[in-house]
């Protein structure tokens, strides 16, 4: 068995197009060849730890990933994810690899889900791309966004001006135009494409601010505690994509807005659908569309086997 650190996967990431095997993943989820059973979940005083496994039928591990999310560890000078995923034989059940990515790996890959989203889902113009939350999501988020959009013009809101500074600073040396805010309406009031990406328990998002042609994504409410979009966003929009539907009507803001009565199950559409093209994405630029990515195993397993693959020995 295998043991790589942060600092091993690290140096082979940059060489992964992750895109594809991740928009293959969720295609399989969606036409049911994948196995991916209820998520695991450690709700603690100070976190949240996430146990998520499963496998694609046909490939050649099944994975378990465990990640957690602390989120006062910056106070005591410590990332608020960890984690780590284990890979096993589908052949065998023998242990094949363990990545002790401390969490990135799960960041990386909630990135990537936010790009193809964006790819199926975001307006043909893209005019500026607003972003909540300044925390490492944030970050990553905007990074993979490059890649299916050339918009640089970016508006991001935090509850704190060092943070935002920060973000702003970090994010200008990628070549992106940062400009910050502490008002969640100017995200949108002024963007088209929208990524929220807090643990918030309270909507930022309000319905009353929403714009025709908005896209947004929705990736901090993993957790049935957790929403960021007013659920009347929910009710107002054209198109309401889910990573999992199953997963999606127990957790993040479908689950909201369900339990609001202003949602119901038949309006849904499934991510995986959506690329196959078995489901229409995105039609005409007046639509509001939603994507709710609570975060899937299929994600973990693709980017896990796409990471051993690339480590280990010939």
């Amino acid at each position: 068995m295998n043991i790589y650190t942060l600092d091993q996967i690290k140096t082979v990431l940059p060489d992964l197009d992750l895109a594809p095997p991740i928009e293959e993943a969720f295609r399989r989820y969606s036409a049911q060849r994948a196995v991916v059973p209820p998520v695991g979940e450690l709700l603690l005083e100070k976190g949240e730890v996430h146990i998520k496994y499963g496998y694609l039928q046909g490939g050649e591990y099944y994975v378990i990933k465990i990640a957690s999310g602390f989120y006062e560890n910056p106070q005591l000078g410590l990332p608020s994810s960890n984690g780590m995923m284990l890979l096993f034989s589908q052949q065998t059940g023998q242990p094949e690899a363990v990545l002790l990515d401390e969490g990135f790996l799960t960041d990386t890959r909630t990135a990537v889900a936010g790009a193809v989203a964006a790819k199926h889902l975001a307006p043909t113009r893209v005019h500026s791309i607003g972003i909540a939350g300044t925390g490492i999501q944030a970050r990553l988020q905007l990074r993979y966004l490059q890649d299916v959009t050339p918009c640089r013009d970016v508006l991001v809101w935090g509850r704190n001006e060092a943070q935002l500074d920060a973000y702003q600073n970090e994010m200008a040396s990628l070549g992106f135009q940062v400009n910050t805010t502490l008002e969640t309406a100017d995200l949108l009031n002024s963007c088209n494409l929208i990524v929220t990406t807090t643990p918030a328990s309270e909507p930022l998002l309000h319905v009353a601010h929403l714009q025709p042609g908005t896209h947004i994504t929705a990736v901090g409410s993993d957790t049935p505690h957790k929403q960021e979009l007013d659920a009347r966003i929910l009710a107002r929009a054209d198109l309401i994509v889910a990573d999992s539907i199953a997963q999606c009507l127990e957790r993040g803001e479908i689950y909201q807005a369900i339990k609001a009565g202003l949602l119901v199950q038949d309006r849904l559409v499934e991510l995986g659908t959506v690329i196959s093209g078995l489901a229409d994405g995105r039609i005409n630029d007046a639509q509001i569309t939603i994507a709710d990515l609570t975060g899937v195993a299929v994600q973990d397993i693709a980017i896990a086997t796409a990471v051993a693959g690339r480590l280990s020995p010939a």
